[in-house]
């Protein structure tokens, strides 16, 4: 009976977070620069998601602890092969996180519901 009300609990949460936000803030780069390609998004599906911003593209294996989106991922960045770790909560109708780089930048990042 408890292995159901946690997993019961997980799909409420990212219920939550499902479906596309556009980034629309980080503290490293500009609106304009995220989309230089296409439109700056960060999608979650369940325990996947995926983001885009400038020339990265990420694949996101999320987990949802604590009232949190937590994620590793991997991607591509200009084409070479980059990976990192991030996390993202809700407050209404915008999300707020951080997207960790392996060995290099770092931002925090604001989007809202597409």
């Amino acid at each position: 009976m408890e292995m159901f009300k946690l997993n019961n609990g997980k799909s409420k949460m990212n219920n939550i977070f499902n479906g596309a936000w556009e980034i629309i803030e980080t503290e490293m780069w500009a609106k304009e620069d995220l989309d230089l390609v296409d439109t700056a998004t960060i999608n979650f599906d369940g325990e996947r998601g995926d983001f885009h911003f400038i020339c990265v593209e990420g694949y996101m294996d999320v987990e949802y602890i604590d009232g949190k989106a937590e994620f590793c991922w991997q991607g591509h960045d200009e084409g070479d092969e980059v990976c990192g770790r991030g996390y993202a909560t809700i407050d209404g109708d915008e999300i707020t996180g951080r997207i960790y780089f392996c060995q290099g930048d770092n931002s925090s990042f604001r989007a809202k519901k597409m």
